[in-house]
């Protein structure tokens, strides 16, 4: 694939991106992910998601599962790791999450469109464009490329979805990092852009102590990125609009494994699965 043509990968990268996230979804919200971790024994929904999540990176303490996330609040990666490791392995909490998952995408899709040579398609090149990428400075990324591939077609793309998912997120953390937010402020200036305000009501961060959440707006208001009343300043949805866009033109090295013709084939395999992941919320 052709490297001088930028604006069209970037294009190409939140494109996939609309397409491959509520794929990916699916383990968050779904049933069956859920059930499968709890079934292992992790104790509530959290230890599960940190268990398994964070599980590629092998058993590393807190403070690395805090820094590869990013966007946790201080404490909250401490409460589960690596007490949920403690009597699950994380290689156990990994098989079912990937279980769950595809299991739940399969029920989502039916078995018409996912024993489909459309999504079989999509999936091989999913894991084409997922496989052939730097790992170099992407660590959640690099967790993900170290384990084996899954076989079966809608696992394999889950999977691969879900190796894009952490690469873009890699990506986008050094943008955030290059802009000065922080994880909390981050989600703060994601809610913004959603619309929410109060910023400090978005479901990411309101269970947070008020005292935080107020030094955090103090700190966008003295770097003028927000006003008296929490809502965006001009130099506060231009610093939005920048980290989105590097994390658009930082998501593009996986696609340019792929030809023109295949990332047209793959974008035109994935819109009916997505569209028909999206119709049921993800779940």
């Amino acid at each position: 694939m052709s490297k001088t043509r930028p604006h069209s990968m970037t294009h190409i990268a939140r494109r996939m991106f609309e397409l491959l996230e509520p794929i990916c979804l699916v383990t968050f919200f779904a049933d069956e992910c859920n059930d499968e971790l709890a079934a292992l024994g992790h104790r509530t929904y959290w230890d599960g998601y940190f268990a398994s999540r964070a599980a590629p990176l092998g058993r590393v303490p807190a403070q690395v599962v805090h820094a590869a996330f990013y966007n946790f609040a201080d404490g909250e990666v401490a409460r589960h790791i690596p007490s949920a490791w403690e009597t699950i392995p994380p290689e156990a909490s990994l098989a079912a999450r990937e279980r769950g998952s595809a299991a739940s995408l399969r029920r989502i899709l039916g078995d018409e469109l996912a024993d489909s040579p459309g999504l079989v398609r999509a999936a091989d090149l999913t894991t084409k464009a997922a496989t052939n990428a730097p790992m170099v400075g992407r660590v959640m990324y690099a967790g993900m490329r170290s384990l084996p591939v899954p076989g079966d077609p809608v696992a394999r793309l889950w999977h691969s979805a879900t190796m894009l998912r952490e690469h873009r997120g890699d990506g986008h953390i050094a943008a955030l990092v290059g802009a000065g937010i922080g994880g909390t402020e981050a989600h703060v200036l994601s809610a913004l852009d959603m619309g929410i305000h109060p910023p400090e009501s978005f479901g990411r961060v309101h269970h947070l102590p008020k005292e935080r959440l107020a030094a955090v707006m103090d700190g966008l208001r003295e770097r003028g990125l927000v006003d008296i009343e929490g809502r965006f300043t001009d130099a506060g949805r231009e610093t939005k609009r920048r980290v989105e866009a590097l994390t658009d033109e930082l998501a593009t090295p996986p696609y340019e494994a792929l030809s023109e013709a295949e990332l047209t084939e793959l974008i035109a395999a994935l819109e009916p699965i997505t569209a028909a992941v999206v119709a049921a919320g993800s779940q």
